[in-house]
């Protein structure tokens, strides 16, 4: 028997064909089927409801692992440099010299000159002196731990690059060289900043006025043939003639942050030379066969907006 039946009374159906026995029954297979349709709607909403709320659920998981992996990481750092900085033990206290006994019996002959009977006993004081003069010797020559602390090297990966979204304002030859150009970008701050770059021969440099990039804002301010850099333009390439740069995704804006979702952290203020940051990443800084920017297979991410990507390039380095 069709589910359908259960619907209707036996009642309703011989009434029906008592009304209009010719079409009766089409009456209640139309009725039948409006019941059908109608309950396959409400199980087909019902469906589409829980799977909303799955995704809901789903988003507030992702987000709180990523607070978690945070928390443990930052934990863990703090716990490392409480280890390294954390005051080294006292020395052991050196027990004093035993004194020589009156009632002892003198020394065989060869041996050093002992001490006379009616000498007094060594005070407080003089061993109190000895002592802390050992102490001073041990100090001295013990390593502080700040030099041990100095030989460990900190982290090295993406997050720290304070990697943000700029929009090129306006483009000019360099006015020493033809082989840099100079560019005004807006990265959110008050004032644009200046940026020299080697690009390739064959980009046109015109074309990139008012057009979104991504920029390494934290390296230090140098100059570079007499004009002061404040940024660093990232760009892919196959070639030293042609380059291309980064695009981020549709809907960015100057000043927002480019990150990782593998690598959480806040970026360092200032690149320091000496550290190499930069050159470090840099290998691992590539366009994959997709045309997406990543860093060790993880995305370059604008939260909310998308990858960056190459405008056309694919399996190449970042520079």
């Amino acid at each position: 028997m069709d589910n359908t039946d259960n619907l209707f009374h036996p009642s309703l159906a011989a009434a029906l064909m008592k009304l209009d026995p010719e079409d009766g029954e089409q009456i209640m297979e139309y009725f039948k089927t409006h019941a059908l349709l109608t309950r396959e709607k409400a199980l087909l909403q019902a469906s589409v409801r829980d799977q909303k709320k799955l995704l809901v659920e789903n988003g507030k998981l992702k987000k709180d692992i990523e607070q978690l992996r945070a928390q443990l990481q930052e934990k863990q750092r703090r716990r490392t440099a409480k280890a390294l900085f954390s005051p080294a033990p006292p020395p052991p206290t050196v027990n004093p010299a035993p004194t020589t006994p009156v009632d002892q019996p003198p020394s065989p002959a060869g041996a050093t000159a002992a001490v006379p009977s009616n000498a007094p006993p060594p005070s407080s004081h003089d061993h109190r002196d000895r002592h802390s003069r050992r102490r001073r010797g041990d100090r001295n020559s013990r390593p502080s731990s700040d030099s041990f602390s100095l030989e460990v090297r900190p982290r090295v990966d993406v997050s720290r690059l304070d990697l943000r979204v700029g929009r090129i304002l306006s483009v000019r030859q360099h006015p020493l060289t033809d082989a840099m150009s100079v560019q005004e970008v807006d990265v959110g701050e008050n004032a644009p900043r200046t940026v020299v770059s080697k690009l390739g021969v064959k980009t046109n440099q015109e074309e990139l006025q008012g057009s979104l990039a991504v920029l390494l804002c934290n390296v230090k301010a140098c100059k570079l043939r007499g004009v002061v850099s404040q940024a660093r333009l990232l760009c892919c390439s196959t070639s030293d003639d042609h380059t291309e740069l980064l695009t981020p995704p549709t809907g960015s804006t100057p000043g927002d942050r480019v990150t990782f979702l593998n690598y959480p952290g806040d970026p360092d203020r200032e690149l320091q030379s000496k550290q190499r940051v930069w050159e470090l990443l840099q290998p691992d800084l590539q366009v994959d066969s997709k045309g997406v920017a990543n860093y060790k297979g993880c995305g370059f991410e604008v939260k909310g907006k998308g990858l960056c990507r190459a405008p056309s390039f694919t399996n190449c380095a970042i520079r």
